[in-house]
């Protein structure tokens, strides 16, 4: 699963660079980096909470 989930990321960043996902915030194409700044606020937040536990 680990291991899946970075693939999935970059294919996503690569499907709305060709074609617009259209979720909200994500119409234009030079949006793509949003996935990626979102993933790494994600990771971010379970390493907090991960040593805070």
């Amino acid at each position: 699963m680990i291991k899946i989930l970075p693939f999935a990321l970059i294919l996503m960043m690569i499907i709305h660079i060709i074609k617009p996902l259209g979720w909200p915030g994500m119409k234009k194409r030079g949006d793509f980096w949003k996935i990626a700044a979102g993933a790494m606020l994600a990771m971010f937040l379970v390493v907090v909470i991960g040593h805070a536990g």
